[in-house]
């Protein structure tokens, strides 16, 4: 058996009468990470100088955690309203469950509610190049936030047996998997692709066109994500024996291919 990545022993950290949960804290550093990178290269594609991601963020992260924990609870009832389920932990966001769809919808319509409430004090330019600098930071958000899932001890894929493969303990492994010992880590999977994505388009983002660095990273994460979900064995909602999520990330894709399209199409 190959245990070249054990699980975490804990997943908070207790200091006195506070307590810190992991999965909450890797989801702070990213949004950190997110903010800095993106108020760098938004600095550096504005005239004026402008920093207003900051100001954006107050608004967008909040509406984006509640976006992802909606479309989370929305797409997993049966955890919060099912046979044994409690609905009130529904608000427990910190013991996991954040759809990234459902994120970055609210996230990016509060964003952009905020930015036009901005744009009429102070010059900016358009949305989408905003949008263009926040999404290698945003990438690298949710390449952090994924360690989240490794304190969790949660989302882990089929059983595996390779010098990579995470170890669960049993409490852990789901019905039909007990004998099982090693799994897909897919929390370094989509870490590792959302860092790839990232630098890709930082390296080739000045070459695009306004919008087409966001439109590719919808596209890149969708694709990423098809085949993350493949391998996944927790619980969900299927529709022609496929995940949910395995569904949305193609019309996702799709959509976002078709919009990369036609800013290609328009550039031209």
């Amino acid at each position: 058996m190959n245990r070249s990545i054990p699980s975490p022993t804990l997943s908070a950290l207790e200091f006195g009468p506070f307590t810190f949960h992991l999965y909450a804290l890797c989801i702070i550093i990213g949004i950190a990470v997110a903010i800095w990178l993106g108020d760098k290269r938004f600095k550096a594609r504005t005239d004026n100088g402008a920093s207003v991601v900051s100001e954006v963020a107050i608004i967008a992260v909040p509406f984006g955690i509640i976006g992802g924990r909606i479309y989370h609870v929305i797409t997993s009832p049966d955890a919060y309203f099912g046979n044994g389920g409690h609905p009130l932990d529904a608000f427990k966001i910190w013991q996991g469950g954040l759809g990234i769809w459902g994120a970055i919808s609210l996230g990016a319509l509060a964003a952009w509610f905020r930015y036009r409430q901005l744009a009429t004090r102070i010059e900016l330019p358009k949305f989408s190049l905003f949008l263009d600098a926040l999404a290698p930071g945003v990438l690298l958000a949710q390449g952090i936030g994924r360690f989240g899932n490794w304190f969790n001890v949660e989302l882990f894929g089929r059983p595996l047996d390779a010098p990579w493969a995470l170890e669960v303990p049993a409490r852990y492994r789901p019905s039909g998997y007990s004998t099982f010992e090693t799994f897909h880590p897919t929390f370094a999977y989509e870490a590792v692709w959302c860092t790839l994505l990232a630098f890709l388009l930082i390296r080739i983002g000045s070459r695009l066109h306004s919008g087409q660095v966001f439109s590719l990273y919808v596209l890149g994460y969708s694709i990423g994500r098809l085949g993350i979900e493949s391998i996944r064995i927790d619980s969900a909602h299927t529709i022609g024996g496929l995940r949910l999520n395995i569904w949305v990330s193609i019309l996702v894709a799709m959509f976002a291919l078709m919009t990369l399209l036609r800013q290609t199409k328009k550039a031209n």
